[in-house]
């Protein structure tokens, strides 16, 4: 069997050096350059059965070469390299063709998987372009660089190309909907509608209305049809956020429309075709959902397609300089003055453990700006903001990551509550105000799950129902229709 020969072409002597190395010791046979013009001489004169190349070359931009290539040799995968590790550098790959984008540097084994993957298929085929140049860096929608970043703008530019379902997981601040967003805009239905639903802000009662419409007469209170976001999105996206908070009879109807395709409005019956990308979210655990019987296992294999699972700000403190000056350039924009932060600033937020995650340190950021007038912006500031940041959130939480377990937050709730009596002890009954503090929302939360059936819910506890009856009582709590618990009033 011949030979394979691999196309390197970087103007690093070292990337190349690396590279032959590799590939050589794979069994590939290698040809190098160094600029675009030494690798159009390879292609044109048809060598080579892989092209690895680096974006940025002296003599021209890789990106610029690429589609004369692909006119040239469709059939030749090209695997692009880069340091300007931005989400544009991998959507612009994918969009001119490239077989695959690593970001430098690269891992050699996953270079070496690449390059066997390329040989192994055709490379795909010619790819849309988008209208329009790239935008700028500080313009992009999602920013940074870090390695659990990488993945993510490789996932979003192949998902850019097709219209398959995307289910987004990730904790609140983490940029659900920036992915869903870029998805869109960049996506093949960029010239349709994007339309998002967030499941948490809408009442279970109207969910169904919301996403399919109504006719007229079809409830109290619907005096006129009402087009449902499947409708307006027609030709586009629809951004179903926090799919986890969705109620399980609105479950089997959006079950019904992805299996079929079509839909009803509430109170209709002529079926409406849904063409629709459908890009979900949720912060939630949806498996052990499933296994409560809060979520459908059939509609979660649905939405599930391809998962995408946004890191928490604690995971990604490298980018936190990029993020700083993106939302400064952002603030300078809306007219306020210039600020930069010092590194030793910059190394003060990398300790926080960022619970609110970009959405926290944007929000600083704009406060910081606003309120200061130092151009720069040293660790001093930081240290202030960030105390009175948790001074304001909720006792104990403020340095605790949502994914922290509960004794986490229990033992962060009662360091605060001591803190706040200083050397003085607090008053007696510590152990029944935690425990009423804890138990009341674990039986509201347990009453919500089971639709405020209090037999369930003791099952789900583990009590009996006259145990859970007692403990609603003494706890002076009253259950309201959705299943939720109050407060009773003294007049109650």
């Amino acid at each position: 069997m011949a030979q394979n020969t691999i196309l390197v072409v970087d103007d690093d002597a070292a990337v190349r050096t690396v590279l032959t190395r590799a590939l050589t010791r794979a069994g590939y046979h290698v040809s190098t350059g160094s600029n675009a013009a030494a690798m159009w001489e390879m292609v044109a004169a048809g060598e080579g059965d892989v092209l690895i190349t680096d974006v940025v070359l002296p003599d021209e931009n890789a990106f610029e070469l690429i589609p004369r290539i692909k006119q040239r040799r469709p059939d030749l995968p090209i695997i692009v390299m880069s340091a300007q590790n931005t989400i544009m550098t991998a959507i612009t790959a994918a969009e001119k063709g490239a077989f695959e984008y690593l970001p430098k540097p690269f891992d050699l084994n996953e270079m070496l998987g690449v390059v066997r993957r390329a040989l192994e298929q055709a490379a795909s085929a010619a790819q849309r372009n988008l209208p329009g140049g790239a935008p700028a860096a500080e313009d992009l929608p999602i920013i940074g660089r870090s390695r659990a970043m990488q993945e993510i703008y490789r996932i979003i530019a192949r998902m850019t190309q097709t219209d398959l379902t995307v289910m987004i997981y990730g904790e609140s601040g983490t940029g659900k909907e920036l992915v869903a967003r870029v998805l869109h805009d960049f996506g093949r239905r960029r010239r349709g509608p994007f339309v998002a639903l967030n499941m948490a802000a809408i009442p279970r009662e109207l969910i169904e209305s919301e996403l399919f419409g109504h006719e007229k007469g079809a409830f109290t209170g619907a005096t006129t049809r009402k087009a449902g976001r499947f409708e307006q999105a027609r030709g586009g996206t629809l951004f179903l956020d926090e799919i986890g908070d969705m109620p399980m009879e609105a479950q089997t109807r959006l079950l019904r429309v992805l299996q079929e395709g079509e839909f009803t409005t509430v109170g209709g019956t002529t079926p409406i075709k849904a063409d629709v990308r459908i890009i979900a979210a949720t912060h939630r655990n949806l498996k052990q959902m499933i296994a409560a019987g809060q979520f459908r296992e059939d509609l979660y294999f649905r939405l599930n397609v391809v998962p995408i699972r946004l890191p928490p700000l604690r995971e990604r403190l490298d980018d936190i300089p990029d993020l700083v000056n993106h939302f400064l350039m952002q603030a300078v924009e809306e007219g306020l003055s210039p600020k930069r932060f010092s590194p030793e600033a910059i190394e003060v937020l990398k300790q926080h453990r960022w619970p609110g995650n970009v959405r926290e340190l944007e929000n600083l950021v704009r406060r910081i700006v606003a309120i200061y007038s130092e151009e720069e912006i040293g660790p001093d500031i930081i240290r202030a903001e960030l105390a009175e940041m948790s001074r304001g959130a909720a006792p104990g939480l403020s340095e605790v990551s949502a994914g922290a377990s509960l004794s986490e937050l229990v033992e962060g709730w009662l360091q605060n509550y001591f803190a706040q009596h200083g050397e003085e002890l607090p008053p007696p009954g510590l152990y029944d105000r935690v425990i009423r503090e804890v138990e009341a929302p674990l039986i509201s939360a347990a009453l919500a799950a089971t639709g405020g059936n209090q037999l369930r819910a003791a099952e789900l506890l583990g009590i009996n129902r006259n145990t859970l009856r007692t403990r609603i009582r003494d706890l002076g709590l009253t259950v309201m229709r959705t299943g939720r618990l109050r407060r009773r009033t003294a007049r109650e």
